[in-house]
């Protein structure tokens, strides 16, 4: 028993999950309408059951208690009251259909309800109330009860309605039940529309700041106590981002500007200085420099105040494989998105798939650029038969100014180990990752995926 307990839980434990809605309406409107149904069904059952029995009670006892006295006046009457007259009385007065017949056996005895109270309730109500052997058919054609009763010399026959013993009004009773449990799941509804909503928007608004999309409409506060907090925090997060991000940007445009004016006042001095193994050392520090100072731009603009619109990836690949062509690599590209559009940021997105080319193409001799889409992301893969990146040391490479000594970031010329960092967090913005893998070429597999 306990075995099989354990079992029943388990198995709720891990199919309830499934079967709950994923969403918050539908979960909080459950939350709301279960108990409400519950209750409601409860006080139905209860309610419905007293006053069925009750009612059915008092009146199949006034029946039963009627035709007693019938009966009696049948047996007590004066020689000059006929049957026939006794009949006509009793159906104007009670309502009851009575004829004689001759006496005989009576009929079989029909199979009871099952769950019908009127049955055994009035049953008892006529064996009470009646001394003579009898007999009664509650379901009776035309919504009539049947009772036999065996008399001295015939059998009297009464045909009674069966509203006449049985609450027949209980139907109104389910009606309002019904009506207001529906009145009530409305308002419940509305309201928890209402409430929903602010969190919708919340969700929404933050899903489009961390892929860098502007907002489709400014958050404005409203709904319940909490849900006012979370949207007042989540617009002084977001305001403290953009400041941050607006103050490192000047700042470091500032320090850009005052280093390149030096390496400029640099570059001309070498230019008038006659030529010699240390002046072309020194422009040769210098171009890196200029290099180091542009990379330490970049990182810091990341995707700068370039607008979201609609882009061809296709085009933009074959952008970026020409430019590989233009400078000598060779890249292999392979597209399947049909001229699918994504709303990006391009040059921004361009410059990140040209890093991840760029890297490979410093490495490898063979490089695959591909791309394919699944019914939630786009999918672009980078593959080369290079040295590749040992496992221990992928997430590594994705830190600022990080350069391994024994892998592929490390070239000749300036380094600064930003290349990586720069795609990837032009690649967050659009809501995307990047992942590092073994290429079946022999090298590493970078593989941008972007949610559709």
């Amino acid at each position: 028993m306990a075995r099989q307990l354990r079992r029943t839980q388990s198995y709720l434990k891990n199919v309830l999950p499934d079967l709950m809605p994923k969403r918050l309406f539908p979960r909080t409107l459950i939350i709301i309408a279960a108990p409400l149904v519950l209750l409601q069904s409860i006080l139905a059952f209860v309610s419905m059951e007293r006053h069925w029995q009750l009612v059915t009670a008092r009146l199949s006892e006034v029946a039963a208690k009627d035709i007693a006295a019938l009966i009696k006046i049948h047996e007590d009457k004066p020689s000059h009251i006929s049957n026939h007259k006794l009949t006509i009385e009793t159906a104007k007065t009670l309502g009851f259909s009575l004829d004689f017949q001759q006496s005989g056996p009576f009929p079989a005895t029909p199979p009871r309800p099952m769950f019908d109270i009127l049955d055994s309730i009035f049953r008892d109500a006529i064996k009470t109330s009646i001394e003579q052997p009898h007999w009664v058919n509650t379901q009776a054609p035309d919504k009539m009860v049947e009772i036999r009763i065996k008399l001295d010399h015939n059998t009297a026959r009464l045909f009674v309605q069966r509203k006449q013993v049985y609450a027949s009004n209980s139907h109104i009773f389910i009606v309002w039940m019904v009506g207001s449990s529906i009145i009530l799941l409305l308002i419940a509804v509305l309201f928890l529309r209402n409430q929903i909503r602010p969190i919708l928007q919340l969700s929404e608004a933050a899903e489009r700041f961390g892929k860098g999309l502007p907002p489709l409409q400014e958050i404005h506060p409203h709904g319940a106590l909490e849900i006012r907090q979370a949207s007042q925090a989540f617009l002084l997060m977001r305001n403290r981002i953009e400041r941050h991000v607006e103050q490192r940007t000047t700042m470091l445009a500032g320090v850009s500007h005052d280093l390149r004016t030096i390496l400029t006042r640099f570059k001309l001095e070498l230019a008038l200085t006659e030529d010699s193994p240390e002046i072309t050392a020194m422009r040769k520090d210098v171009d890196e420099m200029q290099d180091m100072v542009n990379a330490y731009m970049d990182f810091a603009k990341g995707e700068g105040n370039e607008q979201t619109k609609p882009t061809d990836i296709d085009k933009l690949l074959k952008e970026v494989a020409d430019e590989m062509i233009r400078s000598h690599k060779s890249v292999d590209l392979q597209t399947h998105l049909n001229g699918t559009d994504l709303a990006l940021r391009p040059a921004a997105f361009k410059r990140a798939v040209t890093n991840l080319v760029a890297n490979a193409a410093r490495y490898a001799t063979s490089v695959k650029l591909s791309s394919t889409f699944t019914a939630k992301q786009m999918l672009i893969h980078i593959d080369d038969n290079g040295p590749g990146i040992p496992l221990a040391k992928r997430d590594e490479v994705f830190q600022p100014f990080v350069r391994l000594d024994d892998a592929r970031t490390q070239y000749e010329g300036a380094n600064t180990g930003l290349g990586l960092s720069i795609a990837r967090d032009i690649v967050h913005s659009h809501g995307g990752e990047i992942r590092l893998d073994d290429s079946p070429l022999g090298g590493l597999k970078a593989t941008i995926s972007i949610p559709l």
